[in-house]
């Protein structure tokens, strides 16, 4: 009797041990597979990293936003404050974070001398990130981190300088940027033209990044006419129509729409759910799209 007991126990355990290795077996293949999808995929799509595939409408609930409306500055007192969104923002800014889930990403931001374009990217990377940027002959580049759903993003920003070497720069500055940053001085006609020139000279290397528009020192501006104001207003609209490119108004100074531009990029590359009003106001910072 306890032989055949034994017996029985045998083939149990038998059968048992069997089964959890066909099972280890299944799951050494899928996670094999998994890990091979997700190089096949990343080659396709140009990045090292797939993991930000992961971010999409992941807690799907959508609460309302709504946006504070931007008081016109006065030209000497009062600073003006970023008519950011008051609901809970689609990225939060983190210090540390796992090198495994970083995702990094280029971007690229082009525009003539003199206009704020180093100004405005130290506001939105921070003074201490500033001052440790990497900077060679005709280029200067920051990195600014992201913590976006759970998964950490880093920006690489390529500021190309708008002198002589900026031409044998813009390939550099361009390749593989997933964003490009079109400036120019509001208070300045002459860098609005020169938009035109910069883009088609960054579109020889790369055709699909997301064209964004930015016109600097709106502080500035909204001390001239209000009828040179219109002009240059409907001028900048009309060449971010061309372009395909949303257009901002901005201030480095009052830091006015600097983080949301780096915003909308980011729920644009991530497909994020964010509102963003549309604000064609003279006067105020324009956002056109």
């Amino acid at each position: 009797m306890t032989k055949c007991i034994l017996l029985c126990y045998k083939r149990v355990m038998f059968k048992l041990n069997k089964k959890r290795k066909m099972i280890l077996k299944v799951l050494v293949v899928q996670k094999y597979v998994k890990s091979l999808w997700n190089k096949i995929v990343g080659c396709c799509i140009g990045y090292k990293s797939i993991k930000y595939r992961k971010l999409s409408h992941h807690h799907s609930s959508s609460s309302s936003t709504t946006t504070n409306t931007t008081a016109t500055p006065s030209p000497s007192k009062r600073a003006i404050p970023d008519n950011g969104l008051t609901a809970p923002c689609c990225c939060d800014h983190i210090k540390e974070g796992s090198l495994e889930d970083l995702v990094s990403l280029k971007i690229c931001l082009l525009g003539d001398n003199q206009i704020g374009k180093t100004s405005f990217l130290t506001k939105y990377v921070g003074k201490e990130t500033g001052e440790e940027s990497c900077s060679t002959k005709g280029l200067n580049q920051m990195d600014k981190s992201l913590f976006v759903k759970g998964a950490r993003i880093t920006y690489t920003i390529w500021e190309v300088q708008g002198d002589v070497s900026a031409s044998t720069q813009i390939p550099t500055a361009c390749k593989d940027s997933v964003a490009i940053l079109f400036m120019f001085d509001l208070t300045s006609r002459r860098t609005l033209k020169s938009v035109i020139s910069w883009y088609q000279q960054a579109r020889q290397w790369n055709q699909t990044a997301i064209p964004v528009m930015i016109g600097t020192k709106f502080d500035d501006f909204v001390q001239l006419p209000l009828d040179v104001q219109w002009t240059i207003a409907n001028q900048a609209r009309a060449y971010a129509k061309a372009l395909n490119a949303t257009l901002f108004f901005s201030s480095a100074k009052y830091n006015i729409n600097v983080n949301k531009i780096f915003k909308f990029i980011t729920a644009k590359l991530f497909n994020l759910p964010w509102a963003m009003e549309r604000n064609l106001t003279i006067g105020e910072p324009i956002i056109d799209y």
